[in-house]
């Protein structure tokens, strides 16, 4: 299907990049290109920019402060997180924290989040470094997303669940959203799960697809649509995002070659298979992007696996953006 609409576009900041990149060459983390590329994004009319999460599987910066300063130093961009894991931190702590990025950025802050994964044991160790069981992230999220949106637009909030109790909380200040800080579910096709579309068709804001071909993109989206309108939801209300991660270089098998270098750098193992890119020329690029706007995405997020970002980041503005704009 052919969407008549102007697509909202974004980019990933390589809060892990960084640190990836001062590890390899035995320096300090400088943030300085994490902010410079924040402050260009804004300034050449980018919708959105975005930062990752892990605890000590994947070091980066931590994504709440790191919204935080971006909230300081911009002044019109949307910020958000791609994606957050809420439940290894505390819904009440969390959602203090977040409604005072909120409130920084004057009302500007996205929340993605996920279930995240437990799949090998750097991944596990996410988990174990704050007494959290992994077979339960999925449970805890569910109700992390409840209390949040609730402390967000309530005073005087209780819950009784099977991970959270809380008697009689408030929090200040509340986010300068009216209501709340929107929230968007990770879903995927792939996993097969029909308990993440449930999840995002009762409370999701927006949807974020992240390793989909654009057909099951699709069906993750007409899924969660569907379902969202059984649970008495007007389902045009939830947004649909997607995140591609790209490398772009008029020689292919130079932006492959960097691209597997920095993906293994970042994860530690080849999961990403055929999915990811592609990794190749400006129109490549193009290309991809609008199969995903086809398939229904309304925002599309681009990540750059490459070590110089400030340079992908140019090439993006001068050469895909103006596709887009």
């Amino acid at each position: 299907m052919t969407r008549q609409f102007q697509p909202k576009v974004g980019v990933l900041l390589a809060t892990r990049g960084l640190v990836m990149r001062a590890y390899r060459e035995n320096k300090p983390v400088n943030a300085d290109s994490f902010m410079d590329i924040a402050v260009k994004a804004e300034n050449i009319g980018l919708d959105s920019i975005w930062v990752g999460d892990s605890l000590v599987s994947k070091p980066r910066l931590e994504p709440v402060a790191a919204m935080s300063a971006l909230g300081a130093r911009t002044s019109q961009i949307r910020i958000g997180s791609a994606v957050m894991l809420p439940t290894l931190r505390h819904p009440v702590t969390l959602a203090h924290s977040l409604a005072t990025a909120d409130v920084i950025s004057g009302g500007r802050l996205y929340l993605g989040v996920g279930v995240g994964g437990a799949f090998t044991k750097e991944q596990s160790n996410d988990w174990a470094s704050v007494g959290v069981d992994p077979a339960t992230r999925a449970s805890r999220l569910t109700e992390t997303i409840q209390i949040l949106k609730r402390l967000w637009t309530e005073n005087n909030v209780s819950f009784d669940g099977r991970h959270f109790k809380l008697d009689n909380v408030s929090i200040q200040p509340k986010p300068n959203q009216e209501n709340g800080i929107p929230l968007l579910l990770a879903t995927h096709y792939r996993t097969g799960s029909e308990a993440q579309f449930l999840r995002a068709a009762r409370y999701a804001d927006g949807i974020m697809g992240i390793t989909d071909s654009p057909e099951e993109y699709q069906e993750a989206c007409r899924r969660v649509m569907m379902l969202a309108s059984e649970e008495g939801r007007d389902s045009s209300n939830i947004e649909r995002f997607f995140y591609l991660t790209v490398n772009i270089n008029n020689d292919k098998n130079l932006a492959s070659k960097e691209a597997d270098d920095f993906l293994i750098s970042y994860y530690g193992v080849r999961h990403w298979g055929e999915r990811w890119g592609p990794w190749g020329t400006p129109n490549e690029i193009v290309r991809k992007m609008q199969e995903y706007i086809e398939a229904g995405a309304q925002h599309l997020i681009v990540r750059f696996a490459s070590w110089d970002q400030r340079e992908q980041f140019d090439r993006f503005a001068k050469e895909v953006l103006p596709h887009f704009k």
